[in-house]
């Protein structure tokens, strides 16, 4: 972990909460560290592919498995070399991104193509310094997605206990090959998922950054 920077990743299966913790998140940190913390996402509109992804998701534009998967790896290379890699070069510089390479191997993974078979074609992507794992039940994300929209689901937002179990097996690789991943529980209200999301960051955070108790939410 670099004494400079600090990337830290939001992840879990859709309806875990990761958009209202990556923004909370963000809002405290900019409390005392202001322009110095970046909240991104993946897919990276504004990065290459952006729009093929979002489009494939929303079930307009067909991409076979192989190519979605490589699609997502093109987005990610540019979302680093534009976007999250410049910003981490600046002194004591935090990046939330939600969703990453985790994702990636729960959801590219299918049709003949392994979770190693979707790592490989990541293998050069930057290593999260922390990436924290929103754990939910299926029944609390399948009830925030349909309190959120009323539209048509998107690609990969049914059969979320499947998810759930490939969530653990992405864990597992992932870990295996030294990432450092925590799990928070997710089902409760956002103000005490965002204090286990703090205590986390705070466990696994760099020497300079020390979250005060002020900060947390009651």
């Amino acid at each position: 972990m670099s004494n400079d920077s600090f990337f830290v990743v939001i992840e879990g299966i859709d309806g875990a909460g990761k958009t209202s913790i990556a923004r909370a998140l963000s809002d405290i940190l900019r409390q005392t560290l202001g322009e110095n913390v970046l909240l991104t996402e993946e897919p990276h509109n504004a990065s290459l592919m952006g729009a093929e992804i979002r489009s494939a998701l929303r079930r307009e534009r067909e991409l076979s498995p192989l190519e979605l998967a490589q699609a997502f790896a093109l987005n990610r290379s540019n979302h680093l070399n534009t976007c999250i890699d410049p910003f981490l070069q600046g002194d004591k510089r935090i990046v939330i991104c939600d969703r990453y390479l985790l994702s990636s191997l729960v959801y590219q993974s299918r049709d003949g193509i392994t979770m190693e078979d979707v790592y490989q074609i990541n293998r050069w992507a930057r290593v999260p310094d922390l990436t924290i794992l929103l754990q939910v039940s299926a029944h609390i994300a399948y009830q925030r997605m349909d309190e959120r929209s009323k539209s048509a689901r998107e690609l990969f937002e049914n059969d979320l206990p499947t998810r759930l179990k490939k969530y653990c097996d992405g864990v597992e690789l992932l870990r295996g090959k030294g990432q450092r991943i925590i799990a928070v529980d997710g089902d409760g209200e956002l103000p005490e998922v965002i204090n286990d999301v703090l205590s986390a960051v705070q466990e696994g955070a760099p020497s300079w950054l020390r979250i005060q108790p002020p900060l947390l939410l009651g």
